[in-house]
């Protein structure tokens, strides 16, 4: 599976590169008209690429629009099998391994600042999000580039020496979220990523403060309201690849169905991943999906607007 990512990766910058030629020119007046008409007609971005800010661990290229407040609630619950699971927990609904309250703010449609707190660390988290590069219909811009950069605050009180000074408490990413529309039911995106833990999960000797990650997620629209979503990452981490046993670690891998009803866009997942926030699940995610170690989730994204409605013209 790690050798899929670049292969991935490689994949939709690649297709990405398929652009339309333009046609040639004719020399008679009609056709010369033509084409100046169609060099005034401006392409237009392609939107929708997914439908929501987030999938299923991480961001997509989406942002909130001008003046928009996406309120969004993530949960966890626990091992659906396992040591932790089976019958005695319900088969993890009795446990939450991590809930997640959030707000992202439309400062303008292609820029939000994004707030949020996680149950996991009791991490506090803010983030800008910027649409750098917006896919076009003509394919003159191939695929869309969203720049994403948050730090994250692990509020919890130590009790053990964790944290020798303030400053040991925080985390930070940085991400460039690369996707491509290849289709009205298809779509696919890329996220190299960047994360530096002061203090990471867990604390072992070795464990590496920083270090890159790549992601690669994808939706398939079914229907008209609903679509299967795949959100999968792998940290590029020798310490994370040579860990075994009880410390061993498993990339993150989510599978869910997401549904678009009105306002809302509501996402039920399954993953092995934990943790909610970008710093913890990439460098933390040591459940096993082979040994059960997996956990029923769901997001609810529901936007509001505060843009004043046009007046009818009487």
């Amino acid at each position: 599976m790690k050798k899929l990512i670049p292969l991935a990766a490689c994949a939709l910058i690649s297709t990405g590169l398929w652009a339309q030629t333009t046609p040639a020119k004719s020399g008679n007046a009609a056709d010369s008209l033509l084409n100046s008409m169609n060099a005034d007609t401006k392409a237009e971005p392609v939107i929708a690429t997914f439908k929501s800010t987030r999938l299923i661990l991480g961001a997509t290229t989406e942002t909130v629009k001008k003046n928009n407040l996406n309120f969004l609630v993530i949960h966890r619950f626990g091992d659906i099998g396992g040591s932790q699971g089976g019958g005695k927990t319900f088969f993890g609904l009795d446990n939450s391994s991590d809930i997640y309250i959030g707000f992202e703010y439309g400062v303008s449609d292609n820029l939000d600042i994004d707030f949020g707190r996680s149950k996991f660390a009791q991490q506090i988290d803010l983030g800008l999000k910027y649409a750098m590069v917006h896919q076009t219909s003509d394919d003159a811009t191939p695929f869309a580039v969203t720049l994403l950069g948050k730090a994250g605050v692990k509020a919890y009180e130590a009790n053990n020496g964790e944290f020798p000074t303030f400053a040991d408490r925080f985390a930070y990413v940085a991400q460039a979220i690369i996707a491509r529309k290849f289709s009205s039911n298809f779509s696919l995106q890329v996220t190299p990523t960047f994360v530096r833990d002061n203090s990471p999960f867990p604390f072992l000797a070795g464990n590496e403060r920083s270090f890159f990650a790549m992601g690669i997620a994808g939706r398939l629209k079914v229907t008209k309201r609903m679509g299967i979503v795949v959100d999968y990452a792998h940290p590029f981490s020798s310490f994370r690849s040579n860990a075994n046993g009880d410390n061993a670690f498993y990339d993150p891998l989510g599978i869910g169905i997401e549904i678009e009803t009105g306002g809302h866009v509501f996402t039920i997942v399954f993953s092995n991943a934990k943790a909610i926030s970008e710093t913890s699940y990439l460098s933390a995610s040591q459940s096993d999906w082979g040994k059960g170690q997996f956990r029923l989730g769901f997001t609810i994204s529901r936007m509001f607007s505060f843009n004043k409605k046009d007046k009818k013209a009487y």
